[in-house]
């Protein structure tokens, strides 16, 4: 038995652990202080990214799901986008992988990363922006339609863009990229 737990304690690594536990308590959190898209926005994706370089494809994904849910209960996100939410969450979804596709394709280069973040972030984008238009055109006035789906137009991808710009500075200075 004792060899068995030895293993087990030999495969844990423990400051990946808490490395994620941390990034996912900033993104779990973050959107209830503060309530800002142009901060937060950034600051998710850049911790969507550190986690998938920390703590893998799996952790990563699932963190994924959070923050959305998260701005919503939280504020950032206005009621009325709550039909929206499953959108940003497949599109943080489309963005991790993306990422994670480029960067392992081009055999961990730089360029792979940065192709990952750009194509991630426009694909994003569009997910977001198609579904969403159609969500909220259904749903809402025409009027209030316009002025909501601005919120999950464009600044997904700016957010996004500026996410990777934030994460790649911090994994070079954490020497993981």
């Amino acid at each position: 038995m004792n060899y068995i737990q030895e293993q087990a304690a030999v495969k844990v690594d423990v400051a990946a652990i808490a490395q994620f536990l941390s990034l996912a308590a900033v993104a779990t959190f973050l959107p209830f202080l503060i309530h800002i898209q142009w901060i937060t926005g950034p600051i998710i994706n850049a911790l969507l990214i550190l986690i998938l370089f920390i703590a893998g494809i799996r952790a990563a994904l699932l963190m994924s799901l959070v923050p959305s849910v998260m701005a919503l209960a939280g504020g950032l996100l206005p009621a009325v986008l709550a039909p929206v939410v499953p959108f940003i969450m497949i599109g943080n979804v489309i963005f991790i992988l993306s990422i994670d596709y480029f960067y392992r394709a081009a055999q961990k280069q730089l360029n792979g990363y940065w192709i990952g973040v750009a194509v991630g972030a426009a694909l994003k984008y569009l997910f977001i922006w198609f579904n969403a238009n159609l969500m909220i055109s259904l749903i809402l006035k025409k009027d209030l339609a316009s002025a909501v789906i601005q919120i999950v137009s464009w600044p997904q991808f700016a957010t996004a863009l500026a996410g990777g710009a934030i994460a790649w500075a911090i994994l070079k200075w954490l020497k993981r990229i």
